[in-house]
């Protein structure tokens, strides 16, 4: 059922995006009376699975599901219409509009997702506020992983500052740390301040790491729910259970019941439980991996004091603005991750699997609006590199046109698409391919 929801989330965010992205590019050729012979949502080689004719445009749905296009007459794109390209130019084709109007055109796709975000996390704010919670607020310190501890961090270190500056959410200090290049993090621990170096060969541990820093809460683990493997329920443990010590050791916070749970790897622990109000003790037989494979009842709301500021109409769309403008320059600085190998950043490009896993287990809107506005951005980002194929390979080719007075010729931009298609298939294949090693590997 979890897939299912993940699933759906995923088809519908990508079906706005493509439908808004296509819609760009498809107003603008009307404005300029370009003819646009079809209009899909996914592509459709050798047959669609509905479509519908309007005027002169061919409305559909394809089969295909990796993106969506507009055939836009007199233009070189994924349809290779070479043969309609060999006919004498038409006053509706697209190539024979002026250069700064084919130009509007195609950037017209990138332009409507930047919109979209803004539009939606505008929405996003009036709606729900934006809360989150506050750095100082983290009255127990944080909880560290085993690359964490690599860094110098230890369990209950409270971060004040990320290379001098204060982090006000707590959420965004792990990105302050990788996207920024930062060099040093500065941590109260026993009322001492410590300055912890960041060198650079902990960011690929730090990428792959999904739990680097954490929040220290107090000890408290009553059973919700039960992994796919999990040595507690194949021991006789139940819902409702409440866990309260290991091998007769009691705990002040989670992270040292975990370490407990670590440090037991293939052990047979004896764990006292509460059920129905009678304690017990069950014998627990630990896995390699050190857990005992349940979930449990997490109220941080009740732990912590969270932040929510609340935006009116007309406040929430300046602060829309504001938030799709850092979504940008953040996702700009991931990118950049990727064209330095000593990051190994692109070990971690992922494909739909990644994609789809992003979205909560339970069907949430704030949650689904607020990513969707995210993947736009990154859709138009990825839309205006300078790669034949993509929106940014036609923008690339205009600009040059625009500068020299020169006009590409027909045959170029043909062979120019067909490498620009071989580009992006192999990015899709290694990405894909990612996923399904990581599947394989059990990381989803």
């Amino acid at each position: 059922m979890v897939i299912l929801i993940k699933a759906a989330q995923l088809i519908l965010s990508l079906s706005i995006l493509v439908i808004i992205h296509e819609f760009g590019h498809f107003i603008f050729s009307k404005a300029f009376n370009c003819r646009v012979e079809k209009f899909y949502l996914f592509f459709d080689p050798w047959f669609s699975l509905f479509k519908f004719r309007r005027g002169e445009t061919e409305y559909g749905i394809g089969w295909l599901p990796l993106g969506g296009y507009v055939k836009i007459s007199g233009m070189i794109d994924e349809s290779m219409d070479k043969e309609a390209m060999k006919l004498p130019a038409e006053p509706w084709e697209f190539r024979s509009k002026s250069t700064w109007q084919r130009l509007i055109i195609m950037i017209g796709g990138v332009l409507f997702n930047l919109i979209l975000a803004v539009i939606l996390y505008s929405a996003v704010l009036y709606t729900w506020g934006d809360q989150y919670l506050p750095t100082k607020n983290v009255k127990y310190g944080i909880a560290v992983s085993e690359t964490g501890k690599e860094m110098g961090f230890v369990n209950g270190d409270k971060i004040i500052s990320v290379d001098g500056k204060a982090i006000e959410d707590f959420n965004k200090i792990v990105s302050s740390i990788v996207l920024n290049g930062a060099k040093t993090i500065e941590v109260e621990r026993n009322e001492n301040s410590v300055i912890l170096p960041v060198k650079a060969e902990i960011i690929p541990k730090i990428l792959k790491d999904k739990y680097l820093i954490g929040l220290r809460v107090p000890f408290a683990c009553k059973i919700i729910g039960f992994a796919k493997e999990s040595p507690a329920r194949d021991a006789g443990l139940q819902l409702g259970d409440e866990v309260l010590t290991i091998n007769g050791s009691g705990f002040t916070f989670y992270d040292q019941f975990s370490d407990s749970l670590a440090q037991s790897r293939e052990k047979t622990i004896q764990l006292k439980i509460h059920r129905q109000g009678v304690e017990k003790t069950v014998a627990v037989k630990i896995g390699k991996i050190g857990m005992l494979g349940i979930q449990r009842e997490n109220n941080l709301a009740g732990i912590f004091e969270f932040k929510t500021i609340n935006y009116g109409f007309f406040e929430s769309m300046p602060a829309g603005v504001i938030k799709g403008y850092h979504a940008v320059g953040n996702y700009l600085k991931q990118f950049k991750l990727l064209f330095a190998p000593e990051t190994k950043a692109y070990e971690s490009l992922g494909g739909f699997i990644a994609i789809g896993n992003i979205f909560p287990s339970v069907w949430d809107w704030e949650s689904f609006w607020n990513l969707t506005a995210f993947l736009s951005i990154i859709l138009a980002v990825m839309n205006i590199l300078p790669i034949p194929a993509l929106d940014g390979g036609h923008v690339l080719f205009l600009l040059f046109e625009m500068i020299t007075g020169r006009k590409p010729s027909d045959k170029f931009l043909e062979y120019a698409q067909i490498v620009g298609m071989v580009i992006l298939f192999s990015l899709l294949l290694y990405a894909n391919g990612n996923d399904f090693i990581k599947w394989y590997q059990g990381k989803f």
